[in-house]
């Protein structure tokens, strides 16, 4: 199958960059390759790639920044897939759309289903949801794939931040009143290509995160554990915390479609990733 790779120099489009060229003819382009803001620029990369599949990583992902920058937050995460959705249609191809669990409000008391009402609380979210419906309204054969609370071994994520600000500091305060599922990007790619292999012709809603739950307070608690690293640490609220953007208090998403591709729990993830990083401690 030959795959274009829209966001491939992100956390997940690196990963699935390192996955899928074992079994598939892949390519991937980001910002400086494509334009998913400007119809004609996605046009053009369809054209020269002739793709069967296209997985569409690419989002603007600083949730706060959404709030301040609606403009350019609605052009990327709205427009953008509306675009890469139609291009798709008129190639023949078919499109997997990564998405966010920040389309929930997050006040669930179990696992939000695939089919859960949707109420996102900030520009992020809206604008994420608004690029899943403009995906479904443009194109019949796609896949919209919900993660949670990513992180990975290449660009900036919860993981690294926490490594920095634990050697940096002697006491961090983390938010203890958010529980969500952490979702290594070397498991999602794993996933994602699972579904490109064998759900291509049964399109819909699929939710795709790490094993388990946590609050960011216990994931913080266990990097610094299996990394080794000496901090005071210190529980914190959403409130206290005050940032920009409202984020969902609860936001564990239910894999009900696809359990055969289920997510390894969030701490092997963590492991592997610290691996990766270089930062496991000896015998963690």
């Amino acid at each position: 199958m030959k795959i274009l790779v829209i966001g491939a120099a992100g956390q997940l489009g690196h990963d699935l960059m390192e996955q899928l060229p074992a079994d598939h003819e892949v390519t991937g382009v980001d910002i400086g390759e494509i334009d998913i803001t400007d119809p004609a620029s996605v046009a053009r990369v369809f054209e020269a790639e002739g793709p069967g599949l296209v997985i569409n990583s690419a989002a603007y992902t600083n949730v706060d920044g959404c709030e301040t920058d609606r403009e350019a937050a609605w052009a990327v995460n709205a427009e953008g897939p509306g675009h890469v959705a139609r291009a798709c249609a008129e190639a023949g191809a078919a499109l997997i759309h990564i998405s966010t669990d920040y389309v929930f409000d997050g006040t669930a008391r179990e696992p939000y289903r695939e089919d859960a009402p949707v109420a996102p609380l900030g520009e992020y979210g809206r604008s994420k949801l608004a690029g899943e419906e403009a995906v479904r309204q443009a194109l019949g054969r796609h896949l919209i794939v919900r993660t949670a609370w990513l992180f990975g071994t290449h660009g900036h994520n919860f993981v690294k931040t926490m490594l920095r600000l634990g050697r940096e500091r002697d006491e961090l305060k983390v938010v203890n009143d958010q529980t969500g599922a952490p979702t290594y990007s070397g498991h999602l790619a794993r996933a994602v290509k699972g579904l490109a292999e064998t759900r291509l012709d049964d399109p819909g809603v699929y939710h795709m995160t790490g094993g388990g739950h946590c609050t960011w307070y216990e994931f913080a608690a266990e990097i610094f554990r299996l990394a080794g690293v000496e901090v005071g640490l210190k529980r914190t609220t959403a409130a206290e915390f005050a940032s920009p953007a409202p984020r969902p208090a609860y936001s564990v998403l239910a894999n009900t479609r696809a359990p055969e591709l289920a997510l390894p729990h969030w701490r092997e993830g963590l492991i592997e990733c610290l691996a990766g990083l270089g930062e496991l401690r000896q015998g963690a």
